[in-house]
């Protein structure tokens, strides 16, 4: 027996209406929470970074991690500085953190062992963020750069890892001018 005309329009209505409610939530769900990835070349150049007097000259290694809040390329990189800090504080390296000037955010409590520094010599001319600087047992700068190339770091990709192994081993590294192709954010403006 065939269906009555108008319950074939109320069937088509009711679809064409969860039809258009799964679109609008699945647009405002790509808009919100899925940043498309845009590949951007940074040069970093560590010429002008200094530590703070009261940190400068010899002591631990010393990991300066540079922090924009609003920054979306930071979450590729926060469980992976987690992994460092857990691996890395017990063999000596101190934790440090520069939030971008004039920014307002909180980083997540798996980074509270990240010593805030209000400022650091230098800092106002990064090209870009997230990025880290890396300063040897004699208080030299060996790294200036990213994590890693490409939208997200971890320990395959990261170049963090084997600078920290050198340092630790005593063996010296010069890695302060680097051009990398990934998630950056300008740091200035």
């Amino acid at each position: 027996m065939p269906r009555p005309a108008g319950k074939n329009l109320l069937t088509t209505l009711a679809l064409l209406l969860c039809a258009a409610g799964l679109w609008l939530a699945y647009d405002n769900f790509q808009s919100r929470y899925l940043r498309p990835f845009d590949n951007q070349t940074a040069l970093f150049s560590g010429n002008a970074l200094r530590l703070p007097d009261s940190l400068a000259g010899p002591g631990a290694i010393r990991l300066v991690h540079f922090w924009d809040p609003a920054c979306p390329c930071n979450v590729g990189n926060q469980q992976h500085l987690a992994e460092l800090i857990a691996q890395y504080a017990a063999q000596g390296v101190e934790f440090y953190v520069v939030q971008k000037p004039g920014s307002h955010g909180q980083l997540p409590a798996s980074l509270s062992a990240l010593k805030p520094l209000a400022a650091l010599p230098g800092a106002e001319h990064l090209p870009a963020s997230p990025a880290v600087a890396i300063w040897d047992r004699n208080g030299t700068l060996a790294y200036f750069g990213p994590y890693s190339e490409g939208a997200t770091c971890n320990a395959s990709n990261s170049f963090i890892e084997p600078i920290l192994q050198a340092l630790h081993q005593g063996r010296p590294v010069n890695v302060t001018q680097t051009m990398a192709v990934g998630c950056y954010c300008p740091w200035n403006g």
